[in-house]
């Protein structure tokens, strides 16, 4: 192309795909102003005002204001470095509407009221600090420690807004055991800032449930038995071999999605019943299984094990065969009628 070609409005159009109006509108701005006049008074522009046409239009599409496209027209910005800047900005629009998505199918999921509804979405705008400051303040109020005058994002009402019945512990603390609140405060649930639907789910039910005081009282009774070092007497048999073969078993029929009352979930607890029973010189009938049911009742609460799932939902964390709560799993299977009486 000759560099001395000049082209009129109508033609810039044509090559660019703006509107005549557009052009006209950058060229009084003085974004990409005209490179002569033509005899009769009509705008020319040459070559290097194309150019300027093109990378405006290209700037515009990614969402720069038009400020900033003149500082990178007139080289006070490079191009590079507008982008980069204009990534991290597109970064955070991208976070904020998956956000909104995920909270939408949540909503859309559970069939949330409008009150429900905003409170989600005040609970997934909350900022790291403040996310911390509810799990802290539930830990603080479970387990002792801590003052918990000062309440949670509002010291007025406790909690997030009061909805919760607060997340200020006000209710009343127990003297803490150490090993307890290490174990709950090692692992803090923290909501991405990228979360996954699943996870937007999960820390919702979470914050529902730390702010539950029958929860709390559940959390710290069951909580401390564990963290004070103190094993369920089934659990120390034959030096645990029995209970390591247990959770192992369980785990894998969980992992498996067997039924603790189904016929497939029979076999895996009467064999585990047949090996306790060996250990303990016992006879592996209905009052053995009674037995072995209160056992792990002892340290089993399902909205204990609930909260740990929610954990490792919101953490994003794989989860770990050990940790899988199998007390649960081996109670009802125990319990149920249908293996009751087997030999």
């Amino acid at each position: 192309m000759d560099v001395t070609t000049l082209y009129s409005i109508g033609e810039l159009s044509r090559r660019t795909g703006l509107s005549v109006r557009t052009i006209r509108f950058y060229s009084d701005s003085g974004v990409v102003a005209p490179t002569t006049r033509s005899p009769a008074g009509y705008r020319l522009y040459d070559r290097d005002a194309l150019l300027r046409l093109e990378l405006l239009r290209t700037l515009r599409e990614l969402g720069l204001d038009l400020a900033t496209i003149q500082r990178v027209l007139d080289r006070e910005l490079s191009v590079a470095e507008v982008a980069a800047a204009h990534a991290d900005a597109v970064d955070v629009k991208i976070r904020v509407l998956q956000l909104r998505r995920s909270v939408l199918r949540v909503v859309a999921g559970r069939g949330s009221s409008p009150e429900e509804t905003h409170l989600m979405h005040r609970l997934t705008q909350l900022s790291a600090e403040e996310r911390r400051r509810l799990i802290d303040d539930f830990v603080d109020g479970t387990f002792g420690g801590l003052d918990s005058t000062h309440g949670g994002l509002d010291s007025t009402r406790g909690g997030v807004d009061g909805t919760f019945g607060g997340v200020d512990g006000t209710f009343g603390a127990v003297d803490a055991d150490p090993a307890a609140v290490s174990m709950v405060r090692a692992a803090t649930p923290d909501l991405p800032d990228d979360p996954s639907d699943e996870q937007v789910a999960a820390w919702v039910e979470l914050i529902e449930l730390v702010g539950d005081e029958d929860f709390r009282a559940r959390m710290r009774r069951t909580t401390g038995h564990r963290a004070a070092g103190c094993p369920l007497d089934i659990e120390t048999v034959a030096d645990g071999q029995p209970m390591e073969l247990a959770r192992q078993r369980v785990s894998e029929a969980m992992e498996s999605g067997i039924a603790p009352d189904s016929d497939r979930g029979a076999p895996v607890i009467d064999d585990l019943v047949r090996r306790f029973a060996e250990v303990y010189a016992r006879t592996p009938d209905t009052e053995f299984r009674d037995w072995m049911a209160r056992q792990f009742e002892e340290a089993h609460d399902p909205r204990v094990d609930r909260y740990w799932r929610l954990v490792w939902i919101v953490n994003g964390w794989q989860v770990v065969p050990n940790l899988v709560p199998v007390y649960g799993w081996l109670v009802q299977a125990l319990r149920s009628p249908a293996h009751d009486g087997r030999p």
